[in-house]
């Protein structure tokens, strides 16, 4: 027999190989991965990235503090229903119609095996998990309306994160196979960063690495500067034509990497106790045309 693929990194994602191993044990066992870590470390994207690897379609579920866990299973579209009793020229006794799959149901129809990710579960009310456990353990689902059982024809790799804003309960948990993404350290990082600008100047991407990990190393701060917002600042600078040797002097587009004032504040504070010199135009988030 063919062995089954198993997950690696990408061309455009990079993960340890604790992780590696995390995600390949959870398809292996079939248990859904939960994925935790601090906002910007890559959660939702390593969905994307193990769809890729694998070669399966992804589908994705965005939580919202509204979503209810039956819009995950199907909707039965009543208020259409009944304004095509009265407005409408067909038959509407056949309610399948007006059943509406939703992002699991979608899942466990698909041919394929697929991907499905629960982005942001914590978002939620508390409720919400519990509410999904037997479908994800059992693969399956049934409609009264129209008296039918929708089960997986394949059972997906179900990747849920959060951003740990709630506790999840655990009941939920223990059905869980847990990783957390911890945020990278230097060398990760520039292998990271090397992936979305393979060809950065090599002291521009030293100087952007030491200025980026000092803010995160204040004390006080916020909100610390994320993966992605290192990616977008170094874009930045790329953009701006800034020289490396001013990165850690001047700190150009802060406000790439921060986004409260209070932070901003902060480090421009640090920066001038430290001696090194105020950014260009430092009263706003702008600093510099370009």
């Amino acid at each position: 027999m063919k062995p089954a693929p198993t997950f690696e990194s990408t061309s455009s994602y990079l993960v340890s190989d604790d992780l590696k191993d995390v995600v390949n044990v959870a398809i292996a066992i079939g248990r859904p991965l939960l994925i935790k870590g601090e906002p910007g470390t890559g959660k939702t994207m390593l969905a994307k990235a193990i769809a890729d690897s694998l070669g399966l379609p992804l589908i994705t579920w965005n939580i919202k503090s509204t979503t209810k866990a039956q819009e995950g299973l199907y909707v039965y579209d009543t208020v259409q229903r009944l304004y095509d009793s009265q407005f409408g020229d067909h038959d509407v006794s056949d309610i399948k119609q007006y059943i509406k799959l939703g992002k699991l149901g979608e899942a466990f129809l698909s041919e394929k095996k697929t991907v499905l990710l629960i982005d942001e579960i914590d978002k939620a009310d508390l409720e919400f998990p519990n509410d999904l456990l037997w479908e994800l353990d059992i693969m399956s689902f049934y409609i009264p309306e129209i008296k039918e059982t929708i089960a997986a024809k394949q059972r997906p790799v179900v990747v849920i994160t959060s951003n740990a804003e709630k506790e999840l309960p655990d009941a939920f948990l223990r059905r869980c196979v847990f990783h957390y993404i911890s945020f990278p350290d230097e060398e990760m990082m520039e292998r990271i960063i090397r992936v979305h600008f393979p060809n950065l100047e090599n002291k521009l991407l030293q100087e952007s690495l030491k200025a980026f990990y000092w803010v995160r190393s204040i004390s006080g701060l916020h909100k610390k500067p994320s993966t992605s917002e290192l990616l977008d600042w170094i874009l930045a600078l790329i953009s701006g034509g800034i020289r490396s040797e001013k990165i850690c002097a001047e700190m150009p587009f802060l406000g790439v990497l921060l986004k409260k004032n209070k932070d901003y504040d902060l480090v421009l504070q640090k920066l001038a106790s430290s001696g090194k010199q105020k950014p260009a135009a430092a009263t706003g988030y702008g600093q510099k045309n370009w």
